[in-house]
C-alpha cells in the first residue's frame, strides 16, 4: 500500500525530517540536483519570454515542478529512456538533449526536433497518456531481449483519467516490464481540480488493481523524489515489475500561455504553494549543513544564464523551410507517388524562379 502520506526527507523549511528512518541522498547528488533545478527554472522563464516575443507557439511551463523534472532524469542510467509529456521540457534537457533542439516542437517546426535515440528521449507526446502505452513496449521489448533498461514514463493526474493510462498499468503488470510509471500530481488537469477527476485515496492507489506497487512522494522535495524514484528504478532493474509513483506537487503557472488559471482557481490557493518552492527548500537545507555557499550558487546561477542565452539566440535564428522535407522523412524508400509529388513541386518552384 502507499504510504498514508507522501514521502517527506526535507520539509518546507529546509530541515531534514529522516522519514521513516530513510537517509537522505548523497550530497554531491543534492548539489546536482540543486544545479538542475535552478536551471530547468531559468529555462521555464526564458520558455516564457519566448512566447511573448513570438519565437514559440505554446508552451507548458513547470515552474514549481522542477524537482520532479531533475529527479526523473537523474535517476535513470545510461541505457534508460525517459517517455515524457508536453509539460517535461526541463526533464528532457536534464537528460542531456539541447534546449534548442527539445523546444522546436513547441515553436510549431517539423518532427520533435531531436533524435530520440541519441539520448534515449521520446517525443515529447501532447496527447494525454499516449506515450505511456509506447513506453511499455519499449520496456516489454527490453525485458524480452534481456536489455538492462528501465522506462521511465512520465503523466499528469489528468491522464490517469485516459483509458491508455489503465491498459498501459495492465500489460505492464501483466508482462512484469521494467517501466516506472511517475504521475506528477499537480491538482488540475487544464482547469479540471483532482477532487472532479477521482475519489480515490490517491493516484498511487490505482496500481493496486493491477498489481502494481504504487508509492507518494513529496513532489516539491528533490531528496524524496530521487530517493523514492530511484528504489522504484532500481525495483524495477531488479526484475520486480512495474513501479508506480505519484508525486504531490503544484503547477504555479498557468496550464500553458494560452490558459486563464484565474478561471477556476483563487491567488490565495497559489500563493499557499510558494512557500513550498523546491528550489528555496533544498538551497536552505544545503546552505545550513554546509554545502553550498555565495560562490557555488553564484556558479549555478552563471550556468542556468549560460542555458538560457543559448536557447534564446537558438530560437531567435530563422529557418528557412526545405520544402523537400515534406517528403525526405516519410520513408526509408520513396515511394513512385512520393517521387512523382516531388516532381511537382520542383517543378512549380521551378516556375516561380523563373518569375
Amino acid at each position: 500500500m502507499p504510504s498514508p502520506e507522501p514521502v517527506m526527507l526535507i520539509d518546507p523549511d529546509g530541515r531534514p525530517t529522516a522519514a521513516g528512518g530513510t537517509s537522505l541522498p548523497a550530497t554531491d547528488a543534492l548539489l546536482h540536483g540543486y544545479a538542475g533545478l535552478v536551471t530547468a527554472r531559468r529555462l521555464n522563464e526564458q520558455a516564457y519570454a519566448l512566447v511573448r516575443q513570438g519565437r514559440l507557439a505554446v508552451y507548458p511551463s513547470s515552474h514549481g515542478q522542477e524537482a520532479c523534472q531533475v529527479a526523473a532524469a537523474q535517476v535513470l542510467s545510461e541505457q534508460d529512456w525517459l517517455f515524457p509529456t508536453y509539460r517535461d521540457t526541463a526533464a528532457i534537457v536534464a537528460r542531456g538533449v539541447d534546449p534548442v533542439d527539445t523546444l522546436v516542437l513547441l515553436k510549431g517546426d517539423w518532427h520533435s526536433g531531436y533524435d530520440p535515440y541519441e539520448h534515449k528521449v521520446a517525443p515529447q507526446a501532447t496527447p494525454l497518456a499516449t506515450q505511456l502505452l509506447h513506453a511499455v513496449g519499449v520496456a516489454h521489448a527490453a525485458r524480452l531481449r534481456g536489455e538492462d533498461t528501465v522506462v521511465m514514463a512520465m503523466c499528469g493526474d489528468g491522464a490517469t483519467s485516459e483509458g491508455d493510462f489503465h491498459e498501459a498499468l495492465n500489460f505492464a503488470a501483466v508482462f512484469k516490464t521494467p517501466v516506472v510509471f511517475f504521475i506528477q500530481n499537480n491538482e488540475y488537469a487544464i482547469s479540471v481540480p483532482l477532487a472532479r477527476q477521482s475519489v480515490a485515496p490517491s493516484l498511487a492507489h490505482k496500481g493496486i488493481g493491477y498489481g502494481v506497487p504504487g508509492e507518494r512522494v513529496d513532489g516539491n522535495d528533490l531528496a524524496a523524489l530521487l530517493r523514492v524514484l530511484g528504489d522504484a528504478v532500481d525495483r524495477a532493474r531488479a526484475g520486480e515489475g512495474p513501479q508506480l509513483v505519484e508525486a504531490h506537487t503544484y503547477r504555479m503557472q498557468a496550464h500553458t500561455n494560452a490558459d486563464d488559471a484565474t478561471r477556476y482557481r483563487q491567488d490565495d490557493e497559489v500563493a499557499g504553494w510558494v512557500a513550498k518552492d523546491p528550489i528555496l527548500r533544498l538551497e536552505t537545507y544545503l546552505r545550513a549543513v554546509g554545502a553550498l555557499d555565495d560562490a557555488q550558487a553564484a556558479a549555478f546561477a552563471e550556468e542556468a544564464e549560460r542555458v538560457a542565452q543559448h536557447t534564446r539566440d537558438g530560437l531567435n535564428r530563422d529557418v528557412v523551410p526545405d520544402p523537400e522535407d515534406l517528403f525526405r522523412f516519410v520513408y526509408a524508400q520513396p515511394t513512385p507517388q512520393l517521387e512523382e509529388q516531388l516532381a511537382l513541386v520542383h517543378d512549380e518552384l521551378s516556375r516561380e524562379d523563373a518569375h
